[in-house]
């Protein structure tokens, strides 16, 4: 970034992408890292945490960064791929600064931090922390208490979300000071975009006391599905920290699978008094799930496959694998049965995949296209018949059924690779040498 650049809010950095001089790209911004200072002196700017496409995180000084432009960063292509690990004397700025409560120096009026701006020292490769965006009122809340939406320095605000302002770092103080409450709605709406898996990644990396405040801010949907993704401490210690309420809601949320699987690794009198909170549904189909051992077909597999009897059309089908709440594994095919339609259904018949529903007319029934040349998977199956199942009939998801002829429900590709790979493959980045890392940086 040349001499003299205007400043960059940091908000526009979040998920950049990054490039080595070549054009490929190495990695994405995931936080930056800063140094407070004694006194009033602005942080000075160490580098940026940068996750590479193996999910490792690595630490990028700003020495290494010759550009900041149009919605990329450009490295000198020189990395480091050694695992990132805070110091005791760093702060993240997107992990640490933003949702928190400091105040303005002239009038000792409370103030949220919305976003800070950065800029590179003149003649310098320097860079440091200079601006501060905030709203004033306690919380970030408007003066007559509703929570209004934020407002970002670029949008000029909003008339319902108080006032906004930027000032100098030297004119707000409280950075250094631990936070009781911090908020997490500016951290959340820097990470919106971000898929559930990704999300749980940041999650895993703050400290505990952040995790549980971003937790508690997520809406029950979305943190059911951060959840899915999360490594089992991390699950087990969110779901401790949430009201019993909130925490059955959460379950219910859930895919059923992952639901019954968490609470299997709870203590009994907790795993009874979540069920006792759920709807009597939902918590019907998690002891059914529970009573299955964990690596069997049983224990594998969601009880919320789309069912239908043989007298729906292809239009039906159609119309029930859109729904934008199914997984790409769950929308792949259809599962004719007799009615009752809801696991454990009928007698089961058949599947209709995809593509066989896009090469017939609307009009056809679903019973007339019926695929059931494949013998379906019985509840007790172990999961190394389940994967064989999947790589020897090219499955992205199987049916269960039971001795009586029953669905019972599905198991899909991504239960099995779970249950397959280590104990510990979410806490670390997908499994390349560090060689390998390199050469793609």
């Amino acid at each position: 970034m040349a001499s003299g650049a205007p400043r960059i809010f940091v908000s526009h950095l979040a998920g950049v992408a990054v490039f080595d001089p070549n054009g490929d790209q190495v990695g994405r911004v995931r936080d930056l890292v800063a140094m407070l200072r004694v006194g009033r002196r602005p942080p000075r700017l160490l580098g940026l945490v940068v996750e590479l496409p193996t999910r490792r995180r690595i630490f990028l000084p700003m020495t290494r960064v010759t550009g900041i432009e149009s919605g990329q960063v450009i490295t000198t292509g020189v990395l480091n791929v050694r695992r990132f690990e805070q110091r005791p004397t760093e702060r993240l700025v997107f992990g640490e600064l933003l949702d928190r409560r400091v105040r303005l120096t002239e009038t000792g009026e409370e103030v949220t931090v919305l976003d800070v701006s950065v800029r590179q020292l003149p003649a310098r490769r320097e860079w440091e922390i200079d601006r501060v965006f905030v709203r004033k009122g306690r919380d970030g809340s408007s003066p007559r208490g509703g929570k209004g939406r934020i407002a970002l320095p670029w949008t000029g605000g909003g008339r319902r979300a108080g006032e906004t302002l930027t000032v100098d770092w030297s004119a707000v103080t409280g950075f250094s000071l631990e936070e009781q409450g911090q908020g997490a709605e500016n951290l959340l709406a820097t990470f919106e975009q971000l898929r559930p898996a990704d999300l749980a990644n940041v999650l895993h990396h703050l400290s505990p006391k952040r995790r549980a405040e971003v937790a508690a801010a997520l809406d029950d949907a979305r943190l059911a599905d951060v959840l899915e993704e999360l490594p089992e401490d991390d699950q087990i210690e969110i779901l401790g920290k949430l009201a019993e309420e909130r925490a059955a809601d959460v379950l219910e949320a859930m895919d059923p699978d992952d639901a019954a699987d968490l609470l299997g690794e709870l203590p009994e009198d907790d795993q009874e008094r979540l069920l006792s909170l759920m709807q009597p549904a939902d918590a019907a189909d998690m002891r059914r799930l529970m009573a299955y051992e964990e690596r069997t077909a049983g224990g594998l597999m969601t009880t919320e496959p789309v069912v239908l009897r043989p007298d729906a059309t292809v239009a039906d089908a159609l119309a029930r694998v859109r729904n934008p709440d199914l997984s790409p594994a769950l929308a792949a095919q259809v599962y004719v049965c007799r009615p009752p339609d809801e696991t454990p259904t009928g007698r089961y018949l058949g599947t209709v995949h995809f593509q066989r529903l896009l090469r017939d007319p609307p009009y056809t029934l679903v019973g007339a296209l019926i695929d059931d040349d494949l013998q379906p998977l019985g509840p007790e199956a172990a999961l190394p018949v389940v994967a064989g199942f999947f790589a020897a009939y090219d499955m992205v998801a199987a049916p269960v059924v039971d001795e009586s002829g029953s669905l019972l429900g599905v198991v899909t590709v991504d239960d099995v690779l779970d249950h397959m790979l280590p104990d510990d493959w979410r806490e670390t980045e997908f499994h390349l040498e560090e060689g390998e890392a390199a050469d793609g940086v």
